[in-house]
């Protein structure tokens, strides 16, 4: 354990949906929605004006709609998320070599493997905390002005205080947990608090009548090892006391993304076990997306009523983060499995990780939203509609809200909506005003899609909103209320 707070863990604010609203003025201090919007959609992330009403991160689409109706509901667009994300490492890594990221959205940093590790080595403890929070500001700030979004930030010296304290420091925050302090922060905190604790093991413990942080320290790790087994019982007892000497490893390369439940009574009914294994595998592809990844090989993984765990893979023929992929072949897997006697374990997984491929990402979100439609949809958004016998196929544009587009005559902007044959756009750019909206067509020749526009100009790779590279803005992007044309 260190005795200066050298660990900072950020966490950038309803990452996805803050980019929407950095990029579109029109939706600043809105409620906005980010996710699947198909049937059986659900939010990846959601602003913190729409978590006032109660809306949070996994929840179905459809209630979600029902709980925060004037929200601004948006397909995910991953190339914007992936560019800000990389902006924000960059920063990172200006303070330390010594980057070890999460996702897109988080990271933890070593501070006393960079630039300043010299001073804060040679600092006395109240100097060398008053420079963390100086390079933790100036971070935050920095990320601000770079990209409008705002940041979390805790400091520690340990990764798992680190992290705890971004979580109190959020939304745009930074809160610094002392060095010996770290049982009195966590004390209060019920187990759930700490990682690794789920569902399974809080019912656990708390049927042992531990509740709380302080609880756990106080039952003694003996005591853990009783009821969590001994791995599992002495790592809780070491972060119930605030222990934690993992270090922080740069550029991480996850060979696999997966996630498991525990359940208390054994699963003995098909069906259900084939529901848990799509709801597992729908958290899989959440997780593997929130870490910029696509995977080849879906993995099933079952421990039976006897302790005895067998694995399922299906290795595809190439890389995808298509959650209607993952959970077809996750429920495969499972209908391929001898469940007789019941099984306590249940996990998902996806291996051979690659990078994101913009395609990919725009042919899920089509199918998303054109799930209940007939025909098909290319990555381009455009679906081949069926015609008589003898009539020659007509090419039919969907247009998914949120999405980036460029008028000839109006320059970019940004799908509100569409249906009826008519999609409607807001010309308006990161960096311009709140801009007008316009209805067209929805064949409309002289709009078509587009790459998202940087959120901030200035900085290196941010052209212009209108491509010529003058600085100049496009027409159509400017100011006043929202006019239907």
């Amino acid at each position: 354990m260190r005795s200066l707070p050298s660990i900072i863990h950020l966490d950038m604010d309803a990452f996805f949906a803050a980019v929407e609203q950095a990029a579109k003025p029109s939706l600043r201090g809105k409620p906005v929605i980010v996710g699947g919007l198909g049937g059986r959609g659900v939010v990846s992330t959601a602003s913190y004006e729409a978590r006032k009403f109660g809306v949070h991160s996994a929840m179905p689409m459809a209630q979600a709609r029902r709980l925060c109706p004037n929200a601004a509901f948006l397909a995910g667009r991953f190339e914007a998320y992936r560019r800000a994300s990389g902006l924000v490492m960059g920063l990172l890594r200006e303070l330390s070599p010594l980057v070890q990221p999460l996702s897109l959205d988080e990271a933890f940093v070593d501070l006393e493997a960079g630039p300043y590790g010299p001073v804060l080595a040679g600092a006395e403890h109240g100097t060398g905390e008053r420079l963390v929070l100086a390079l933790a500001e100036d971070l935050r700030a920095d990320i601000l002005e770079r990209t409008g979004l705002t940041a979390s930030v805790g400091a520690a010296g340990s990764k798992l205080m680190a992290k705890i304290a971004s979580e109190q420091a959020k939304p745009d925050g930074l809160v610094l947990v002392e060095p010996g302090h770290e049982r009195a922060v966590l004390g209060p905190m019920p187990v759930r608090a700490l990682p690794g604790i789920g569902p399974a093991t809080e019912q656990v413990l708390k049927r042992a009548g531990l509740s709380t942080v302080a609880e756990l320290a106080e039952a003694g790790e003996a005591e853990l090892v009783q009821l969590l087994g001994k791995a599992h019982g002495v790592g809780v007892h070491a972060m119930s006391i605030g222990l934690d000497d993992r270090p922080v490893v740069a550029d991480q390369d996850a060979k696999s993304v997966s996630v498991e439940d525990t359940f208390e009574v054994d699963l003995a009914d098909r069906d259900r076990v084939l529901r848990e294994v799509e709801a597992l595998a729908r958290r899989c592809v959440r997780r593997l997306r929130g870490a910029g990844r696509s995977g080849r090989t879906v993995v099933l993984k079952v421990r039976r009523f006897d302790f005895s765990t067998l694995t399922r893979s299906e290795t595809l023929r190439g890389p995808t983060d298509d959650e209607a992929v993952v959970v077809e072949t996750a429920r495969r897997l499972a209908a391929q499995v001898d469940i007789t006697g019941g099984v306590r374990l249940l996990g998902v997984g996806v291996a051979q990780l690659a990078d994101y491929t913009q395609e990919d990402l725009f042919a899920q979100a089509v199918r998303e939203e054109a799930e209940a439609a007939a025909g098909a949809v290319t990555e381009a958004g455009v679906e081949e509609s069926p015609e008589p016998a003898g009539e020659p196929v007509v090419a039919v544009r969907r247009w998914l809200p949120g999405q980036d587009v460029r008028h000839a005559e109006h320059g970019p902007g940004w799908v509100q909506g569409s249906g009826v044959g008519r999609v409607t756009v807001r010309f308006e750019t990161p960096w311009s005003g709140p801009g007008r909206v316009r209805t067209f067509r929805i064949d409309e020749p002289a709009l078509e899609p587009a790459r998202p526009l940087p959120l901030r100009q200035g900085w290196p790779g941010a052209e212009d909103g209108d491509g010529d590279g003058d600085g100049a803005e496009p027409e159509g992007t400017g100011g006043g209320p929202g006019e239907e044309g």
